[in-house]
């Protein structure tokens, strides 16, 4: 079956399943919405930092993963195989059950792009960290530059 795509697919690569059926469905079952590795690791850098936030607000659209009031800013941390993160080497389709999952991610990404139109509209600025951004090599610069991102001063 072929699925029309509003997403170019050209830049994801698709691979096979490696797992059973029933591995496959019990790690799936084990991935949180919230409260994950990521969002732990960013949270207790920015609270180290002297920021205080609220977490997954339900009154704001998306439920961002982290609020600022006092800056107007929200942050998501957003999974690159989840969200569909351009260019990625962590966002790859599944090459099984396609149906499912292209239509799936697609739905995510456009949730995604809406929440953040709807958020700046309310005149909230909106940062995005991704998943690949985190990588033990990389994530202390992410990690200095969200600071500064956040703030509007240096992150070192």
């Amino acid at each position: 079956m072929t699925v029309s795509t509003p997403l170019s697919l050209d830049r994801t690569i698709i691979m096979s399943d490696n797992h059973s059926k029933e591995t496959r469905s019990y790690n799936m079952s084990k991935i949180k919405s919230t409260e994950n590795k990521l969002e732990t690791l960013v949270r207790r850098y920015l609270f180290s930092r002297g920021l205080r936030y609220r977490k997954n607000d339900k009154r704001y659209p998306g439920l961002p993963d982290i609020v600022f009031p006092k800056y107007r800013v929200v942050v998501f941390i957003n999974g690159c195989f989840w969200h569909m993160h351009d260019g990625c080497r962590h966002s790859v389709l599944p090459k099984s059950n396609t149906e499912y999952w292209i239509p799936k991610l697609q739905r995510n990404h456009e949730r995604y792009k809406n929440n953040v139109k709807l958020l700046e509209e309310a005149a909230w600025r909106v940062i995005t960290v991704w998943e690949c951004e985190l990588e033990k090599d990389i994530s202390e610069q992410r990690l200095n530059r969200l600071y500064g991102e956040i703030t509007g001063e240096s992150g070192g």
